[in-house]
C-alpha cells in the first residue's frame, strides 16, 4: 500500500503593528504554491473571544465574509478565495471565543474526566486539533494558517504555544514559520530602520520559534546590506528576508514575491520539488488591472462607506469584474444619510451604476429606497445586496404598485410590509 505524502504547514504571524497585510502575504504564498501544482487551502485564527465576526461593528472589524455553508467568517478568508480560487468553509476560520466554547461544553460533558482545565494543555490542544483538521481530510498537500493579532499581544499567546507545540511535534521539515514585520523608513533621518523588526523576532524567540522567512514591509525596497543585518540579527537567512515593498494594487505582491523566489525558498525548507510556477493567466489578470482599455463609474450606497473595509469583497469584485472587462471600475462612495439630507441627484451624478451594499437596522433606509428610486427611473443600472435588494423592493412596492406604506417588518409594521420572517424563522433565538 502506498504511503500517504505528508501534509505540510505553513504558520503566518505579524509583528511592530497591526494591518501589515498578513492574509495578502498568506493569500499570496498559497497562489504561488497553488501554481506549481500543489494543493493549498489557507485558514486564520483569530485571537478575540466573539465567536465570530458576525455581530461585530463593521467600523472596528470590517467586513464580515460569509462562506458557501454559512460560517460568518474574518474577511482575511475573502482574499484566499480571491486569490486562490478556492472555496473556504466554517474550518477555515477559528476564533478564540470558538475555542473556549468547545473546551468549556467538554468540560461539562465530562470529557475530561474531572481534571483541572487548563490554557495548556486544553486550550492549546483544541488549536492543534484544528491546525490539523484540513490537513486530515486528505484534500491538501499545504495547509497556510494565519495568525491573527500582533506577537506580543496577550491574547494571542495560546495561539503561539500551540504553534510552537505543533511544529515541534510535526517537525520542521513538515512546519515552517514566516513573520510578517514592519522595516520603517524615517524619512527625516533618511534611514531604514530595522530595529522593529529585531524587536519583533526576539518576542517569538522568546516564546520557542525561530522563523524560517521574514516578510518585510516596507515602502522603500530593502537594500541587500539591510537584508543582511537584519539576517545577522535574527538567524534567518539573508535570502529568506524577503522585500515585502508597498505597491499599487495587491495582486501584485506575488509577483513581487515570485522575483525573490520565495515559493522556491519554502518548498527547499520544506523539502518538496514542483514544476516551476504557471503564472502566465495571473500576468494577464494584473496587466489588466494596471493598464484597462477604459473606465466606468459606479457608486456605492450603504451606510458603513467611511471604512471601506466593511465592502471590502464588494470593491475586491469590482476589481476583478473590471479586469474581466479590460476597464477600471472608479468607486463612488455615498452614505445612504446624505441622500435622505440632499436628495439622490447631488450624489448620484455622472455614475454609470450603482450598487445598494447590505446592512443592518433602520439607519439610512430612506436614504437607500431614494437612491433606488432615482437609479431605476433614470435606467441607470443597479445592483442589490441583501438589504439593498430589499429596498428595492420597497421602493417598487411604493412607487410602482402604489403602497404608500410598504415596509419590511424589520424597521415598521404596517398593514402594507411586504417584506416579513419566514413562519419557522419567527421562532428561532440567537
Amino acid at each position: 500500500m502506498p504511503r500517504k505524502p505528508k501534509v505540510k504547514y505553513i504558520f503566518v504571524t505579524g509583528g511592530v503593528v497591526s494591518s501589515l497585510g498578513k492574509g495578502i502575504a498568506s493569500a499570496s504564498i498559497g497562489l504561488l504554491l497553488k501554481s506549481r501544482g500543489l494543493r493549498v487551502t489557507i485558514q486564520k485564527f483569530d485571537p478575540y473571544l466573539n465567536m465570530d465576526p458576525g455581530t461585530m461593528n463593521p467600523f472596528q472589524h470590517g467586513e464580515v465574509y460569509v462562506t458557501d455553508d454559512g460560517a460568518e467568517t474574518d474577511l482575511d478568508l475573502g482574499h484566499y478565495e480571491r486569490f486562490l480560487d478556492i472555496t473556504t468553509g466554517r474550518m477555515n476560520n477559528t476564533t478564540t471565543g470558538q475555542v473556549y466554547n468547545e473546551v468549556i461544553s467538554k468540560e461539562r460533558r465530562g470529557d475530561y474526566l474531572g481534571a483541572t482545565v487548563q490554557v495548556i494543555p486544553h486550550i492549546t490542544d483544541e488549536l492543534k486539533r484544528r491546525f490539523s483538521a484540513l490537513g486530515e481530510t486528505g484534500d491538501y498537500d499545504i495547509i497556510i494558517s494565519e495568525i491573527g493579532g500582533t506577537v506580543g499581544d496577550i491574547e494571542s499567546l495560546p495561539f503561539l504555544e500551540a504553534m510552537r507545540q505543533f511544529m515541534n511535534k510535526v517537525g520542521r521539515q513538515n512546519a515552517m514559520a514566516i513573520h510578517v514585520t514592519l522595516v520603517p523608513f524615517i524619512s527625516s533621518a533618511g534611514e531604514t530602520k530595522t530595529k522593529p523588526t529585531q524587536h519583533s523576532v526576539k518576542a517569538l524567540l522568546e516564546l520557542g520559534i525561530q522563523p524560517d522567512m521574514l516578510i518585510c514591509r516596507t515602502d522603500q525596497s530593502l537594500s541587500r546590506e539591510v537584508r543582511e543585518k537584519i539576517s545577522l540579527f535574527t538567524n534567518v537567512e539573508a535570502e529568506s528576508v524577503v522585500d515585502g515593498r508597498d505597491v499599487a494594487s495587491i495582486y501584485e505582491v506575488p509577483l513581487v514575491y515570485a522575483e525573490q523566489e520565495v515559493d522556491e525558498i519554502i518548498l527547499e525548507k520544506l523539502d518538496l520539488t514542483c514544476p516551476r510556477p504557471n503564472l502566465r493567466e495571473w500576468k494577464k489578470f494584473v496587466d489588466r488591472v494596471r493598464k484597462p482599455a477604459g473606465r466606468v463609474r459606479i457608486g456605492v450606497c450603504g451606510k458603513y462607506t467611511d471604512h471601506k473595509d466593511a465592502y471590502k469583497s464588494i470593491a475586491e469584485a469590482f476589481v476583478h469584474a473590471g479586469a474581466a472587462n479590460n476597464v477600471a471600475v472608479d468607486l463612488t462612495w455615498i452614505r445612504a444619510e446624505d441622500i435622505e439630507r440632499d436628495g439622490p441627484e447631488v450624489h448620484l451624478q455622472g455614475l454609470h451604476g450603482l450598487l445598494v451594499a447590505p446592512g443592518f437596522g433602520e439607519r439610512g433606509i430612506e436614504g437607500k429606497i431614494m437612491a433606488i428610486r432615482h437609479v431605476r427611473t433614470h435606467t441607470i443600472p443597479f445592483l442589490g445586496i441583501c438589504l439593498g435588494l430589499q429596498c428595492a423592493v420597497i421602493e417598487f412596492a411604493r412607487n410602482v404598485c402604489k403602497l404608500a406604506a410598504a415596509n419590511s417588518t424589520e424597521f415598521k409594521q404596517t398593514e402594507q410590509n411586504v417584506i416579513d420572517l419566514m413562519m419557522e424563522q419567527k421562532k428561532v433565538k440567537e
